[in-house]
């Protein structure tokens, strides 16, 4: 007997019909004689159409107007309560006893970091105990409890990131992330058709294509498992094919150069202008910039002229008017510059443990968008990943070249 975490994405529980396939693929690893928990995600949907109505109603006064975190957290938390509840009855329907457990109820504590929240410790709750009575245990993903009592969530993908989260602190023997995909590709298979499924990859490349948009996993999740040690298989819902494992890194994959390629078309370029040409000033700048919890990928700083600079950063989408107002008010604080969103960009990136020792990545990565006419805006690297910021309209068309440009097809 095994100690099993399933966790099933919004496209897996999307509508009753589909809550019942979850439900039988769970019965069914229950009758081969498991203890299964299972962490779910909002149902296909839902959780947009409450950012929607929350965006509108915060916009009636303000067109700029951004909803209030807190009450955020508290909107978005009822689209997994509703799934774990509608999961428990459809197994209960099948004659297995299940109950479901908010996250505070699993014990997911986090910091107050609202809409983006770290967990800080996971309990369990009583979730061995219901394990140890034959109860399947049913936990909503994404949310969690913060230090000073408030329900909060763990951003986009955040339910990756409980079942991890809940298979390191359950100690389960087995980790699945069933998705609407079989598991990790070369590509988007929506985007390059001829991208073809990997057997095994290790954390650091998967990390680096959840980092670059890869809608696979979430990158935090990646990284408590690497952290903790935690294997887990990345399939499909709507069949049994074997999926993607992911685990630390072994020997043969330095033989691959390139593993794949990600594509983020959720980017956007933000621009300051007249920065104080001074020691500190860029560093006041990304210190708002970490205070306001935003990501910033791609920096570009121009040499200063008389007594002035210019910074470019890249920053999702999702994360402009927070960017913009953040170094805004510095910038007030420094007395001079100015701060503008620009526009959206794409950024694709290629991944490989096998570029650490290989030479010419990037003047074949380089060759291969100048030979397709795709003009590279900003460049940034790791020393498994090479990633380039391109115009939006280019994104799909540099993808598949890229794709095919390093033959992962074959």
């Amino acid at each position: 007997m095994a100690l099993i975490v399933q966790k099933y994405g919004g496209t897996s529980v999307k509508d009753v019909d589909r809550i019942r396939n979850v439900a039988q693929r769970i019965k069914q690893t229950v009758d081969e004689g498991h203890q299964v928990a299972v962490v779910v995600s909002a149902r296909g949907g839902v959780t947009n159409e409450l950012v929607t109505r929350a965006r509108e109603l915060a916009q009636t006064s303000d067109p700029k107007g951004q909803p209030d975190d807190r009450e955020m957290d508290m909107l978005l938390a009822c689209g997994e309560q509703e799934t774990i509840a509608l999961t428990a009855i459809a197994l209960h329907a099948l004659g297995i006893p299940a109950i479901s457990r908010l996250g505070s109820q699993a014990g997911f504590k986090t910091d107050t970091a609202h809409t983006r929240a770290r967990i800080r410790e996971i309990t369990g709750g009583d979730i061995p105990d219901q394990l140890a009575a034959g109860k399947v245990v049913i936990v909503a993903g994404f949310q969690g409890l913060s230090d000073d009592g408030e329900i909060t969530t763990m951003g986009r993908g955040g339910s990756d990131l409980s079942a991890v989260a809940l298979a390191a602190g359950l100690k389960a023997d087995l980790c699945q992330i069933y998705t609407d995909v079989e598991g990790v590709y070369t590509a988007d298979p929506r985007v390059v058709p001829n991208a073809r499924k990997i057997e095994e990859i290790s954390y650091e490349e998967m990390l680096e294509l959840a980092s670059m948009g890869s809608k696979v996993m979430q990158a935090r999740a990646v990284e408590f498992a690497q952290k903790h040690d935690v294997v887990f298989e990345v399939r499909s819902s709507f069949n049994h094919n074997p999926g993607t494992i992911v685990k630390s890194e072994a020997p043969s994959m330095e033989d691959v150069v390139v593993s794949g390629v990600a594509l983020d078309k959720n980017q956007a370029k933000i621009a300051v202008s007249d920065l104080p040409d001074k020691p500190g000033s860029a560093a006041k700048v990304f210190k708002a910039l970490g205070d306001a919890n935003v990501i910033v990928d791609m920096i570009v700083q121009n040499i200063g002229r008389g007594g002035a600079a210019n910074l470019t950063f890249t920053v999702s989408k999702d994360d402009v008017h927070r960017a913009v107002e953040a170094v805004e008010k510095v910038l007030s604080e420094m007395g001079g510059g100015a701060a503008n969103y620009v526009g959206d960009i794409a950024k694709v990136s290629i991944v490989g443990v096998g570029m650490r020792s290989h030479a010419g990545v990037a003047a074949t990565l380089f060759s291969i968008l100048a030979d397709h006419e795709v003009n590279i805006q900003m460049i940034s690297t790791s020393e498994i990943r090479i990633s380039v910021a391109i115009d939006l309209a280019d994104a799909d068309k540099a993808a598949q070249a890229v794709h095919d440009g390093f033959e992962l097809d074959q």
